[in-house]
């Protein structure tokens, strides 16, 4: 299941985050990934300017409550700013079932893909992650981002003028399992959108069903 949040950040948020970008060192992006031929792209090097950039989007992801309602968050990676720029790209890949954070080991359930600037001002650079024998493609305007599974194959296409840049994070959920985590949201938002016209003692069932498949479902605390 994927998710589009055309919100996630405030124009202010962008703006720092754009400014930030601005001023900083970016990198060759195989600096983390040295061996995959795919990734042709620039990453932040400062670790203080990384860390110092990450708090804006995982503030964000915190406090918008669509982004927590579907991915169930119990660990998000420091979202890293990346820079694609002409002839830039990221061949067809799939995430790594696990990354090592300071705070301890995160497993890849969802990753995220905020953009920052506007979709006008590149050519290229679109988000494909494939399905099968179909691919899905997306270019979202500043501020906006896309949840998707890790275990997805995606790319990058090549930018063929202009620049890219965005925010890639990972999201370790506490409802591992993706079907569970669908059915889950897909409960809580009529819950939300309906509960309220039900009769209370069929709204109260209707919440107590929530919380045991939450509980029964959910893998960490």
């Amino acid at each position: 299941m994927f998710k589009e949040i055309p919100d996630l950040l405030a124009p202010a948020q962008v703006d720092e985050l754009r400014r930030i970008a601005a001023a900083a060192q970016f990198v060759d992006g195989r600096i983390t990934n040295r061996h995959h031929p795919a990734k042709h792209n620039l990453q932040l090097h400062d670790k203080n300017i990384y860390l110092q950039s990450a708090k804006i989007p995982l503030e964000a992801m915190a406090a918008h409550e669509d982004f927590r309602n579907f991915a169930f968050p119990v660990s998000i990676a420091p979202p890293l700013l990346t820079l694609y720029r002409p002839g830039m790209k990221y061949g067809p890949h799939a995430d790594k079932a696990f990354f090592q954070l300071p705070q301890g080991p995160l497993r890849s359930d969802l990753s995220c893909t905020i953009f920052l600037n506007d979709p006008a001002a590149y050519e290229g650079g679109a988000l494909r992650i494939h399905l099968g024998s179909g691919t899905l493609s997306f270019k979202g305007g500043p501020g906006s981002c896309i949840i998707y599974p890790s275990d997805t194959l995606h790319e990058v296409e090549p930018v063929t003028s202009g620049e890219r840049l965005v925010a890639i994070t990972f999201i370790q959920s506490r409802i591992a399992d993706p079907w569970r985590r669908e059915m889950l949201y897909e409960i809580n938002e009529v819950a939300a959108l309906e509960g309220l016209g039900m009769a209370p003692e069929n709204f109260t069932r209707l919440q107590l069903f929530q919380q045991k498949l939450l509980r029964y479902w959910g893998d960490k605390p």
